[in-house]
């Protein structure tokens, strides 16, 4: 535990030390929008959503980079003084998730920068084909090289998935990816919540002592206070798609590393809910030609029915907290 402490703390200090010229260097080449036009996945125009954030235009949204760097940088030394028995596999598919799904999402805030009509154009189903590609690449990893082919369920064990695992895990992946996504809409929304998942994995993970995991979930933490220090309204930096695509495969793939993928449900039961309002939305609007809700996702409605952003984003946190320790109980009993 003290080792995990202090990584936690280790992280947190040089995240928060070269947070600051980071964020700097951000303003100075102006990596950040120059108009707030957003468009849904078939995209439509969001007037609602731009209505409600037009006013944040010209803040940077390279936070994700950081993070990844320090992370793999900080996570690598940990393993290589700390660890005494490492998993190869474990890590090739936190890193591969991390940086992988960081790829794509920074190819994103790139085409969004130079808004370009031409190959930089690339829509939401050619992302979401190769979202699904590399899900179902860590997925595989997951089956043939780790062994994972089950799911834990609460008082009844473990049911055997056999190699129905591999879309299942792919499913995970590729449904909190996007909902870590759509969540991080508000100052400090996703990054808190973020933060109460990690905190309560990192519960879950301390006994299955999983020194790989255990380490790369401390460095994280750490990084994230600080990040959260600088993302809270009103943020200096944002996480950018880099950042949001990255840490929701991340998420999803520690959910499944400790077998616990319906407790990462209620643990992350709010990305859940974002991810599912928006869903039903998207889908009414296209099939049935209506809304089913006045707005969403979930804290786009909040904004419309008058809630100000710092409520939101606080209320999401203590559901966050008490989903969390629902999810941690229910991973034990």
């Amino acid at each position: 535990m003290e080792r995990i402490l202090g990584l936690i703390l280790s992280s947190f200090f040089v995240t928060a030390i070269l947070l600051v010229p980071f964020i700097d260097f951000l303003y100075r080449i102006k990596l950040r929008r120059q108009h707030q036009i957003t468009r849904d996945i078939f995209n439509k125009k969001t007037p609602l959503f731009d209505k409600f954030n037009s006013w944040k235009v010209g803040t940077p949204f390279g936070g994700g980079i950081i993070i990844i760097l320090i992370v793999t940088i900080c996570t690598f030394w940990a393993y290589g003084v700390f660890a005494t028995q490492l998993r190869i596999w474990e890590i090739f598919v936190l890193f591969f998730s991390f940086i992988g799904f960081g790829l794509l999402g920074f190819y994103d805030d790139f085409k969004k920068l130079i808004d370009n009509t031409g190959w930089f154009g690339l829509r939401f189903r050619h992302k979401f084909i190769i979202q699904w590609i590399l899900a179902f690449i860590i997925a595989s990893v997951f089956y043939f090289q780790l062994g994972y082919d089950f799911i834990y369920i609460h008082a009844v064990g473990q049911l055997p998935l056999g190699i129905l695992f591999i879309p299942f895990a792919a499913f995970v992946i590729v449904a909190f990816v996007n909902a870590f996504n759509i969540t991080d809409g508000l100052d400090g929304l996703a990054s808190g919540l973020l933060l109460i998942c990690l905190i309560a994995f990192l519960i879950i993970n301390s006994a299955q002592l999983d020194e790989s995991l255990g380490i790369f979930i401390a460095v994280l933490v750490g990084a994230m206070i600080a990040f959260l220090y600088f993302n809270i309204y009103k943020a200096r930096i944002w996480l950018g798609d880099v950042g949001s695509l990255s840490l929701g495969a991340v998420l999803a793939v520690i959910g499944l590393l400790t077998g616990k993928a319906l407790a990462l449900m209620i643990i992350g039961g709010f990305f859940v809910l974002e991810a599912g309002s928006s869903l039903i939305q998207l889908l009414a609007k296209k099939y049935l030609g209506r809304k089913v809700f006045p707005a969403a996702p979930f804290h786009l409605y909040l904004q419309q029915k008058g809630w100000e952003e710092p409520k939101i984003v606080m209320r999401a946190w203590l559901i966050g907290i008490f989903l969390a320790v629902l999810g941690v109980f229910m991973a034990f009993v």
